[in-house]
């Protein structure tokens, strides 16, 4: 039985999203294992594309069933015209909501299984606030879409690129709001979330945690802050006690070589740049967001809008290739 296609979200109609589509379908189509298909403003889509020098055709889809008849041989377009046409690299706040509303209905597809995965292109956060947007970004708008009272949704934001799997506990915070934040409960509630993930979407039956300390040298016993004994230390033993593989808190200066990297499935980091660091490092093009503990699959390129190469036909589609491999390979994992 053939899996249901990946939903791909428009993303911000005046960035680099209409390019590194375009290419990621040049990329991917001889491969219906990698099956998407664009929710977005057909149109729009098509004149953009032109505009970067991209030329690929494209078909309208009235429901995503028909995807992979099309994916050979065309993009398939789920079409929702936006209210305004888009230009390179300006944002029109007139079509914010409308990027809103393409991810509540990719959302809704995948909740109603007639998607196999999501994977969402850049949005650009001012445009949405403009309109009330009221949440840090996809990772946490789409827990409050798929969240109900009885089953309330821990959401984790993890980042992936060369055999690496980081994920920041604290994440857009200022450097000095770290050590508040910082939680036992949010090391150990994030940690279950990642095992369960590694064991349910990557195929990983027994995984194994790595947990950084906060400060230089895991705080070398209080010598250097005491977040590491009273913080993290106690996560680390609650989630043992649970029966699960987890080694720290280790030092994170020395967590990332790949000897290190060997001796873990994924490692949690305390703040947003230990985690971020070594995975751009290994592979800044090719890095992918997931978004683990929501009831289907999420991906995303690990980059932004790129507005400064919106329409200039330069921008590179690693990043939006990998997340849709990975998205297509934990749906594959999954079935």
């Amino acid at each position: 039985m053939t899996r249901p296609p990946i939903a791909l979200t428009c993303g911000e109609p005046a960035s680099i999203a209409p390019e590194i589509t375009a290419k990621a379908w040049a990329e991917l189509h001889t491969d219906d294992a990698n099956c998407f298909f664009l929710i977005g403003d057909a149109r729009d889509f098509v004149a953009r594309i032109f505009q970067a020098g991209v030329q690929i055709p494209a078909t309208q889809i009235e429901d995503p069933s028909q995807a992979h008849e099309v994916f050979g041989s065309a993009i398939p377009i789920l079409d929702v015209p936006q209210p305004k046409a888009s230009r390179a690299a300006w944002i029109d706040t007139r079509n914010s909501q409308h990027v809103i509303d393409v991810i509540k209905l990719a959302a809704s597809l995948c909740l109603d299984g007639r998607c196999s995965a999501l994977v969402t292109n850049p949005i650009h956060k001012d445009a949405l606030y403009a309109v009330g947007f009221r949440h840090q970004g996809h990772t946490d708008f789409l827990a409050s879409v798929a969240t109900t009272a009885a089953a309330p949704i821990q959401e984790v934001m993890m980042l992936v690129a060369g055999g690496l799997r980081a994920v920041p506990v604290t994440v857009h915070v200022p450097l000095a709001q770290v050590p508040v934040l910082l939680t036992t409960e949010a090391i150990v509630a994030q940690a279950r979330v990642v095992a369960q993930s590694l064991q349910h979407w990557f195929g990983i039956i027994h995984p194994r945690l790595w947990v950084t300390g906060l400060n230089p040298h895991a705080g070398e016993n209080g010598a250097m802050g005491l977040e590491d004994k009273t913080i993290i230390e106690p996560a680390v033993a609650q989630l043992q006690r649970m029966g699960l593989d987890v080694t720290g808190p280790v030092p994170a200066d020395t967590a990332f070589h790949a000897e290190a990297r060997a001796n873990y499935d994924a490692i949690l980091c305390m703040y947003h740049d230990q985690a971020l660091i070594p995975v751009k490092t290994l592979d800044f093009h090719g890095g992918v967001n997931v978004t683990l503990g929501l009831p289907f699959i999420r991906t995303s390129p690990d980059h932004g809008t790129a507005l400064n190469l919106a329409g200039t036909g330069t921008a590179r589609a690693d990043s939006l290739i990998a997340a849709i491999k990975l998205a297509a390979d934990m749906a594959q994992r999954s079935t």
